[in-house]
């Protein structure tokens, strides 16, 4: 099979397309005919092994060779203990703790997976799970009246975190850079600001703010904060992760507020709702463009850079 391989950490050129052993399943484990894989940020971050964290389980070296988690493909073989599915069979999952999906083939354990809805495309059904896990934890807090900041909000986890804010009543402003603003209001967003222009800690209160590329002060997002608001982050520089952890959660308790980092929880429980709402049409899935198998650097270049506009995946065959 075709695999998309790094066996050390740097820019898109340290990837090579090469020619790897179909995989076997082992126990608990499917073998998936991989039809599209979205590209994630985390896939950014794991390419280049930065921030530090993204080097978890592979300090000098990457611990998987094969990167690419949020996969929609065919059940193409079945491993021992495997129930509910079929050979045949096609689903979709995301598979951040194994990985592999920028390859023909790759190994998914069968409780990463659900069906995919007819509804949607492969390439669809490929950009939802990460994404969906993020969106819907982070606008639990999303309801009438609420004042909600999404920073970061032109990319995928963005798209799903506006509509979803927006459908609960909530009033959005989304920040992003200034090719992105057309983009964010099409989705719904209120508001948006263009990072490079504006700071969006100095246009609240907010009452949420979702931060998906934390890099700011800890005293900046406090100030961005109503009475009894809320901040999570979800990625950023290690940094920026640390000290919301650490000086933020204290200053959030001094000051009556809650600063803290969004602790997402994976599997098909925590993205299957949100795939539901896409396959009845309520959520729109935003790709902002394909490429193929050979063209995975460019896909993780664009993603890195910030330039996407939705979801950036790779169909595959």
């Amino acid at each position: 099979m075709k695999a998309v391989v790094q066996d050390r950490y740097g820019p898109p050129q340290v990837l090579r397309l090469e020619e790897r052993p179909v995989p076997v399943p082992g126990g608990g484990e499917v073998l998936l005919r991989v039809r599209a894989t979205s590209v994630n940020l985390s896939d950014w971050e794991t390419l280049r092994g930065r921030p530090a964290y993204a080097r978890l389980g592979g300090l000098r070296r990457p611990a998987r060779p094969v990167l690419g988690s949020d996969v929609a493909g065919v059940v193409e073989a079945l491993g021992p203990e495997v129930t509910g599915l079929e050979v045949g069979d096609e689903v979709v999952g995301d598979l951040l703790a194994s990985k592999g999906g920028f390859a023909e083939y790759c190994l998914a354990p069968a409780c990463a997976l659900a069906a995919k809805p007819p509804e949607l495309s492969f390439v669809q059904a490929a950009a939802v799970p990460q994404s969906a896990a993020i969106a819907l934890q982070g606008t639990r807090w999303a309801g009438p009246g609420v004042r909600v900041c999404v920073n970061g909000a032109g990319g995928g986890s963005g798209a799903f975190c506006i509509q979803l804010a927006v459908a609960a009543g909530a009033h959005v402003t989304a920040v992003d850079t200034g090719a992105k603003l057309d983009h964010m209001r099409s989705l719904g967003a209120h508001e948006v600001l263009d990072h490079t222009r504006d700071d969006f800690t100095r246009h609240g209160p907010f009452d949420l703010v979702l931060d998906l590329v934390a890099r700011r002060s800890v005293f900046a997002y406090r100030r961005a904060l109503a009475p009894d608001g809320r901040y999570r982050c979800v990625g950023g520089s290690t940094r920026a992760l640390l000290r919301v952890l650490t000086v933020g959660s204290l200053l959030g308790v001094a000051g009556g507020r809650s600063l803290g980092v969004l602790a997402v929880r994976e599997g098909p429980e925590h993205f299957g709702p949100l795939l539901r709402r896409c396959a009845e049409g309520a959520v729109e899935v935003r790709v902002d463009r394909t490429y193929s198998l050979d063209e995975v650097p460019a896909a993780l270049e664009r993603v890195g850079s910030g330039r996407s506009l939705g979801k950036v995946v790779v169909e595959v065959g």
